[in-house]
């Protein structure tokens, strides 16, 4: 995140007759915490942490227009029953108070209105639909998730009804009618959706609409039916309500979903028929294949140029989504290209983003790290939680409380537990001293930015609050108990971090194999020659003493054309490291073998991203093989069993990526001492960067 200025970004705008005070919108995004349709003060507490944060425009979750007929879940909000309509006020006043402006996003869910499944009515839709979905990848969903997925729809199949005229007469006036209850709360915009496999957009794409009435077949017939909406919403409502309205720019995964050519030609007639923005997203038809494309993309700025070709053919703004980084959105603001940018996981993130923006302090923009664990929970009907921000969902959390008495406490970890704990206790008025073993900040949250470069950001981010809040680090200084007497603490926070051992079958010991643990000595330039062996321990130590190691950005260019190690490596362990080790290994050139004793891969990934993972790996050339059993490690190689075959592969390296387990001697050691010691992260639970910052939170908030 750069420190510069945003003038673009931060400059107010107008949508329709609504005048906001910057071009930042926080997009829908399902909290699931209403009851019955009914709006409870949780959600009002989080969107207005993100309007006091500075978002200009705040757009709510999906809400039912027919609630609780055509809802995805039962703790949507509803419009269709003026009981709705206080809470509706509630939330708007809510939002006007900390000075922000509340957009309702209206829907009927169609074919996915998992409510209507679990109580045995059809689903809308424009027809019966002629395809089915590939879900080869929910082989990598555990039976527990399978079983909450399963639980929203009561594990049902799901009926389809052909809309007919008067099924599209009733969504047109039903539309309208929730789009007066919210111009009677108060609030200042509605959006349509006509996206995201949601009514109005499979009517939209020539996939699912296969009708031969006036509501089928060319592109101005598909879009009738939105346009009705529109008209209809717009003559209710007038200037009352902004009318914004969400289409795809395009749609992924399938022949025959929608063209961004379609998507230009659609948002013309939105604008015609009284659209006063588009917010243009994108959509993976497939939500086990293609998630990662939209509508939570993985590529930074995904849908910018699809939004600036849309804005090309019309004159109302448009809003772009889609990871929009500031840096992004403020350079496609300055080009033209777009006139609003939609953030929404980095709100969740960092609710202050805008107003850190404002204020020239970008650098202090907690980052998202695009891990998917929030949106993850929309798959189980449950409410989002953000690895790096645990007050999501629980906003009484902040602001942080000063502490009763200032203590000395020493942190035993730079890694992501230790970091945060450090950060939280000086936020809340203690004197922290963090000293780590190694040369550098990051501890294994460092090794991780070679296969997962989002958490760079979050690196970056912990180092400058580390110097911001002045926090003293002690570096190349290992912790035992003298150590920590010599410091004087009132109070020890042991974040070790996890022990990554070698293996114990056959030959686990031998000089080819590596653990986690020696690989990451490797690239810090401290590994013993009986681990990397001389040319490779050489090359590491060359790499620390010149700094250029240091540099995660640097190491992953450099290993693109220069890895001193052999072609063909043996990962041992599909879970999260190994699995993101095997690709990032197969990207470098090698012949890779990833084998995994286990039936899902990528474990505790959150499922979106597990499910790209496993399939970019494949695509890389990654040899999956899994529910093996590991039979002994060779010079040369390794041998298994897959039930009562036998195989094996020729290695020059072979990764042990299996087998870690928390462990926090120290703090035993420490107790014994007499000190007074909590511990967090993975010394005391492996749940990586999530698990580290929450259990952080759970300790340093209370002392």
């Amino acid at each position: 995140m750069s420190s510069h200025s945003y003038p673009h970004l931060m400059s107010p705008g107008t949508i329709g007759s609504l005048q906001l005070d910057n071009r930042i919108v926080l997009p829908a995004m399902d909290m699931n915490v209403s009851e019955h349709g009914e709006i409870e003060q949780t959600e009002i507490d989080h969107y207005v942490a993100r309007a006091a944060g500075g978002a200009g425009l705040i757009i709510t979750g999906a809400c039912a227009i027919a609630f609780p007929h055509g809802a995805a879940s039962m703790k949507e909000p509803g419009l269709s029953d003026d009981k709705y309509i206080p809470g509706l006020r509630a939330l708007a006043d809510a939002v006007h108070a900390a000075g922000s402006k509340l957009c309702i996003q209206s829907t009927h869910h169609g074919k996915v209105a998992r409510v209507d499944v679990a109580n045995d009515r059809p689903v809308l839709a424009p027809n019966q639909p002629n395809y089915s979905y590939d879900m080869s990848a929910l082989a990598d969903s555990t039976p527990s998730e399978l079983g909450r997925m399963g639980a929203a729809t009561a594990g049902k199949p799901t009926v389809y009804q052909e809309m007919t005229a008067e099924d599209i007469a009733w969504l047109v006036s039903t539309w309208a009618d929730a789009a007066e209850r919210i111009a009677k709360a108060g609030c200042d915009a509605i959006e349509i959706h006509v996206a995201h496999g949601y009514i109005l957009g499979v009517f939209l794409n020539q996939r699912d609409n296969q009708r031969d009435d006036e509501y089928g077949g060319p592109l101005v017939n598909r879009a009738r039916l939105a346009c009705e909406v529109i008209r209809a919403v717009k003559e209710r409502v007038g200037d009352r309500l902004a009318v914004l309205v969400r289409v795809s720019g395009e749609e992924y995964g399938q022949e025959g979903g929608l063209s961004l050519e379609e998507s230009v030609e659609a948002s013309a007639l939105f604008e015609l028929a009284g659209a006063d923005a588009i917010h243009v997203t994108g959509w993976g038809r497939n939500p086990f294949d293609n998630f990662t494309d939209g509508p939570l993309p993985n590529k930074v700025g995904a849908y910018v140029e699809n939004a600036a070709e849309i804005k090309k053919h019309v004159s109302v703004p448009v809003i772009a989504v889609g990871r929009m980084l500031p840096d992004v959105a403020e350079k496609a603001l300055a080009a033209g290209q777009i006139d609003f940018a939609a953030m929404g996981r980095q709100l969740l993130a960092d609710p202050e983003l805008p107003n850190k923006l404002r204020d020239g302090r970008a650098d202090q923009v907690r980052p998202c790290i695009n891990c998917y664990l929030c949106v993850a929970e929309n798959f189980f009907d449950d409410t989002p939680f953000c690895a790096v921000n645990p007050a999501l969902g629980n906003e009484t959390l902040l602001p942080l409380r000063p502490a009763s008495a200032t203590k000395h406490v020493v942190v035993v970890g730079a890694g992501p537990g230790g970091l945060e704990s450090a950060r939280v206790l000086t936020e809340r008025g203690h004197r922290v001293t963090v000293v780590d073993k190694s040369d550098r900040l990051g501890g294994t949250m460092w090794f991780s930015t070679m296969t997962t470069p989002d958490n760079e950001r979050l690196l970056r981010w912990f180092k400058s609050e580390i110097k911001r809040l002045g926090i003293a680090v002690k570096l190349n200084t290992p912790a035992d108990v003298e150590t920590i007497r010599a410091l004087r603490p009132d109070h020890v926070v042991v974040a070790t971090g996890a022990v990554r051992p070698k293996p114990d079958f056959p030959g686990g010991d031998l000089p080819i194999v590596q653990t986690g643990d020696t690989l990451r000595a490797l690239m810090l330039g401290t590994a013993s020659a009986d681990e990397a062996g001389q040319v490779l321990r050489t090359l590491g130590k060359l790499g620390r003493l010149s700094g250029l190691t240091k540099s995660p950005g640097f190491v992953r260019r450099v290993t693109k054309t220069f890895l001193p190690m052999g072609k063909d490596v043996v990962v041992i362990g599909g879970s999260l490291v190994g699995l993101e080790l095997s690709e990032f290994l197969a990207e470098r050139g090698r012949r890779v073998t990833l084998l995994h004793e286990q039936q899902q891969l990528g474990l505790p990934l959150a499922m979106p991203r597990r499910w790209t993972a496993v399939k970019d790996s494949i695509a890389h050339g990654v040899q999956i093989h899994r529910n093996v059993s590991i039979e002994r490690i060779t010079e040369s190689g390794v041998e298994w069993t897959e039930g009562d075959q036998s195989f094996s592969a020729a290695a020059d390296m072979v990764i042990y990526a299996d087998g870690t387990t928390s462990a926090a001697p120290l703090a035993e050691e420490l107790r014994e001492a007499g000190f007074s010691v909590d511990v967090v992260g993975d010394a005391g639970e492996v749940n990586y960067i999530h698990g580290a910052i929450h259990s952080s939170w759970q300790v340093t908030t209370s002392l």
